[in-house]
């Protein structure tokens, strides 16, 4: 009803007699425009002159587009026209450029002034900035669909965060909690890295501190992502004491994020340069740590594999200086890291569905009768009240058969308990023929077993069991022991009011086989036949 509400209040409201609509207002309101103060151009250490073409500039507009810089101002500047932006905060920013540091100039045809782009020092040598130069709408779609990876990455690892907590919620297991928690994380590490934590305000205080905040959150990443891998790729099955292992690492990376704050620009650099290097190492050895598990048999490490595929591919990019790496790295980095996410995520489920699968291979054990395949009295009970409940509630009749094997002692000292287990056996699927579910008979214990016959009464369920009972003797052939003769006597039992419980039901079903053993066995009394009724 509720979505309907919105096409009602369209339907209501007076229709313009125009072809268009118009929405929004005139505004004095200025393009922000960031002020390139000294204490900006203070910081700016590194600086770029694009040079003119031979013969000057052709006059066309030029798009200017910084990308990659992870800490600090980025000044763009052209004759008298100079635009300031930050990463980590978008209203500094042209807002033609979404993703990057940019700017459009035209400069006059024949004009060999250089435009000039400087930035602060990188906190890490081999992440360089990206400059792009180029027409204005080509420069701008790149730029749009840089967004729209970055975006889409915290995107993803939102909805996996919120699949999990769903699933933390319906099943109460811890690792779905924990899973919640590193998906958060790596959502910080990647708006501190992509600079989608100012846009489009900044909602995360990391403003001049990004390089803190960078090397610290990288540093909590890597710890849990360390930790997932481990358990992935089977650690805690093939490394006995590992686990306290990883228990230091993981304190030893939380204790390098807390102390980032205090560390000089020169020790963050090489916290962050050491960090790299031991997280790739550790990937290393989870890629090893897989291979062993798989060797062993333990084929769902291969999740694991993959996972850090991509994260050990970037590595070796940056080793030989790969050109593409070095122009995409922020969406690079992003789109690992979502692909771990989605591993662990696919991994997790798993391990969950595995556990499901054998919680509910140990309670069908639990319920079901070794020998014979039919529930047992536990659950057997249990379903005759869930039969008792329904049959109250519509008003629908309930008869149930209570058979006991004949003479059973007599066939396993004359024959073998071999021959009285193929008994049973035999009478258990004779009995299964002639019921509509396998959960209406059930093994009571010994030679016993309970018939449910939900809606028959006893009038209707009397010949039915008749017909049971003489193919327990007919079936009896099929084991081709000689003199063998099996018979079964059987007590019926409709529900009535009085029967105030299923033990009240059961004991008049079984008083009744009782009373067919009297009478000379093998057949079928009703517990409401006054005949020897005690």
């Amino acid at each position: 009803m509720l979505l309907l509400l919105p096409a009602i209040a369209s339907a209501a409201a007076p229709r313009a007699n125009q072809d268009f609509l118009l929405v929004g207002a005139p505004t004095d309101q200025q393009a922000p425009v960031r002020e390139c103060t000294p204490e900006i151009r203070r910081h700016l250490q590194e600086e770029l002159h694009i040079a003119a073409p031979p013969g000057g500039w052709s006059g066309a507009p030029q798009a200017v587009d910084v990308f990659n810089v992870f800490a600090g101002e980025v000044m763009i500047t052209h004759g008298d026209r100079t635009v300031c932006g930050h990463m980590q905060d978008a209203r500094t920013r042209d807002s033609r450029f979404r993703a990057g540091v940019g700017m459009v100039v035209v400069p006059r045809k024949g004009d060999t002034a250089p435009i000039r782009v400087a930035w602060e020092a990188p906190l890490k040598a081999q992440w360089i900035p990206t400059v792009r130069l180029g027409a204005p709408s080509p420069v701008q779609q790149i730029d749009t669909a840089r967004l729209l990876v970055r975006t889409a990455c915290i995107a993803i690892a939102l909805a996996l965060a919120l699949s999990a907590l769903m699933g933390f919620i319906t099943t109460r297991s811890r690792d779905f909690l924990v899973y919640v928690l590193v998906c958060a994380l790596l959502v910080v590490w990647q708006a501190v890295l992509s600079g989608l934590s100012g846009y489009p305000e900044p909602w995360l205080p990391v403003g001049r501190a990004a390089p803190v905040w960078l090397v610290a959150v990288t540093a909590l990443s890597y710890a849990v992502m360390t930790w997932v891998l481990w358990r992935m790729c089977g650690g805690r099955r093939l490394l006995r004491g590992s686990r306290r292992w990883m228990g230091a690492l993981v304190a030893v990376f939380a204790l390098v994020a807390l102390a980032t704050p205090v560390m000089p620009r020169g020790l963050l650099a090489w916290v962050s340069g050491a960090l790299d290097d031991a997280f790739a190492l550790l990937c290393l050895g989870a890629l090893l740590l897989c291979i062993a598990s798989m060797r062993r048999g333990v084929y769902k490490t291969l999740d694991g594999m993959v996972a850090v595929a991509p994260l050990l591919l970037m590595t070796l990019a940056d080793l030989f200086g790969n050109r593409w790496l070095l122009e995409f790295r922020v969406e690079a980095v992003q789109l690992s890291a979502t692909w771990f996410l989605m591993m662990a995520a696919y991994s997790l489920n798993r391990s969950l569905g595995n556990l499901r699968q054998q919680r509910d291979e140990m309670r069908q054990l639990a319920d079901t009768d070794t020998l014979t395949g039919l529930p047992n009295r536990r659950a057997g009970l249990r379903q005759l009240e869930t039969y008792i409940a329904q049959a109250r509630a519509g008003g629908q009749p309930l008869a149930i058969g209570f058979l006991d094997v004949d003479l059973f002692k007599q066939i396993n000292d004359r024959y073998g308990h071999d021959v009285g287990d193929d008994v049973l056996v035999s009478v258990a699927n004779t009995l299964l023929s002639g019921v509509r579910s396998r959960h209406d008979v059930i093994r009571m214990g010994g030679e016993e077993f309970l018939i449910l016959l939900p809606g028959n009464s006893a009038a209707a369920a009397l010949p039915r069991l008749e017909h049971m009972r003489e193919k327990v003797t007919s079936q009896a052939s099929a084991l081709r022991h000689e003199g063998l003769t099996v018979t079964a006597s059987i007590g019926l039992a409709e529900l009535q009011l009085l029967d105030t419980d299923v033990a009240a039901l059961l004991r008049r079903a079984d008083n009744a086989m009782y009373r067919a053993k009297r009478r000379g066995r093998n057949q079928v009394v009703d517990a409401d036949d006054e005949r020897e009724a005690a």
